[in-house]
């Protein structure tokens, strides 16, 4: 026991030894492993990716940046950052943020700021087709006036929504000649396709209806809205800056704004008291007005353009749904169609065992005449021949 407990004792201390110069070195056994390069040993959290940093002036540039910088410069938590993981797969989203948007559609995941787009560097088609028409966008079109986020989140919901329409087009053709070729010929391959169509089916819904219920929660909520005009609220900050930076003089102190400029308007405290209370007053009538105006005016061309793509996923929906009803109705006619067969052999049954009754009834009466014992019957031989008869026609 003694010799265990000393075991313990030296391997979690740590060595010490002494220098030529007297002092003290003291390494411990992370260290000592440190140095031998244990294999299978990866810090997490610190692993750099692969990404593609697209300009406002349509320039791109393929760098590696790592969890923490992103964060840091885009003001991000690492919640956020967990949406663009491609090791993993969540549901589409679209998150305004301080100072970038989160945008999480089906292959294309990028962080949106005020001057360029951070894209997820993938070998995806979408994500190279997000690239080139982004860059071609920004450098053709020069005269839109809508800002450099609205316009990389228009691209990216105008991909997405076209790409889900495509693949509910594909489904649309490949299921309903099955599903007439079903409703003709009941064969077991055929309910395995239509089996595997209406999985499909279900999966294509569920992305589609979450990227609707998206756009649609963006376009009920004016405070999320607010939120993804970055570059409105790049130039508010920056003239706040410019404001205060003009209330500060060159040694440092503050010049208050309702300092007196001439000594012909300089005012009592009093008065000063009671223009300040009447502007308070004033502002708080029409603060809110204001306030709203301006929000509705920041955020009316980002909701023309949700809704815009709003109508257009809806339309995608309605088409999915459609083809459900479709293979609903289909089913419902498979069943009455076997329940009519089910019918019509229910009566064949009715029919052979009415047959079955008939024909023992003579049977029966052929076995009694067929007997070897005396009876009365046998008296009379035109009976006999009647059942012959009956035997004969039967």
């Amino acid at each position: 026991m003694d010799e265990t407990q000393d075991q313990y004792y030296s391997s979690s201390l740590p060595e010490i030894s002494l220098s030529r110069d007297g002092s003290v070195r003291s390494y411990s056994n992370a260290q000592i492993n440190r140095g031998t390069g244990m294999p299978g040993l990866k810090k997490r959290g610190h692993g750099s990716r692969s990404w593609i940093k697209i300009g406002n002036d349509g320039n791109f540039e393929t760098v590696r940046l790592d969890k923490a910088t992103i964060m840091r410069n885009c003001s991000l938590p690492s919640r956020d950052l967990r949406l663009l993981d491609p090791m993993f797969i969540y549901p589409s989203a679209i998150l305004g943020r301080e100072k970038a948007i989160v945008v999480n559609l089906e292959q294309i995941r990028c962080i949106i700021t005020a001057d360029e787009v951070i894209l997820m560097n993938s070998l995806d088609g979408s994500v190279g087709q997000y690239r080139s028409e982004l860059c071609s966008r920004l450098k053709n079109e020069k005269a839109d006036d809508l800002p450099f986020e609205i316009r990389a989140l228009e691209l990216a919901l105008e991909l997405t929504c076209t790409s889900l329409d495509a693949q509910v087009n594909e489904l649309e053709m490949e299921i309903y000649p099955v599903l007439d070729e079903l409703a003709s010929s009941i064969s077991t391959l055929n309910l395995e396709r239509v089996r595997r169509f209406k999985g499909h089916l279900l999966a294509l819904t569920q992305r589609v209806q979450k990227v609707r219920d998206e756009i649609e929660h963006l376009m009920d909520d004016d405070g999320d809205m607010a939120e993804m005009c970055l570059t409105e609220k790049k130039r508010r900050s920056d003239t706040y800056t410019i404001n205060d930076c003009f209330q500060t003089n060159a040694s440092g102190g503050v010049i208050s704004k309702s300092a007196p400029v001439s000594p012909e308007r300089t005012t009592s405290g009093v008065q000063m008291l009671q223009r300040a209370f009447s502007s308070i007053g004033n502002s708080s009538k029409h603060g809110s007005s204001m306030v709203s105006s301006d929000n509705e005016e920041r955020i009316e061309p980002l909701e023309m353009l949700l809704e815009a793509y709003f109508v257009l996923i809806d339309n995608t929906l309605n088409t999915l749904l459609s083809l459900k009803e479709y293979i609903d109705d289909t089913e419902d006619f498979i069943n009455i169609k076997l329940g009519n067969i089910q019918n019509q052999l229910i009566q064949f049954e009715l029919l052979l065992t009415a047959a079955t009754l008939v024909a023992a009834v003579f049977t029966a009466v052929a076995g009694v005449f067929g007997m070897n014992f005396e009876t009365t019957v046998f008296d009379y031989p035109s009976g006999f021949n009647l059942v012959l008869l009956k035997l004969k026609y039967q």
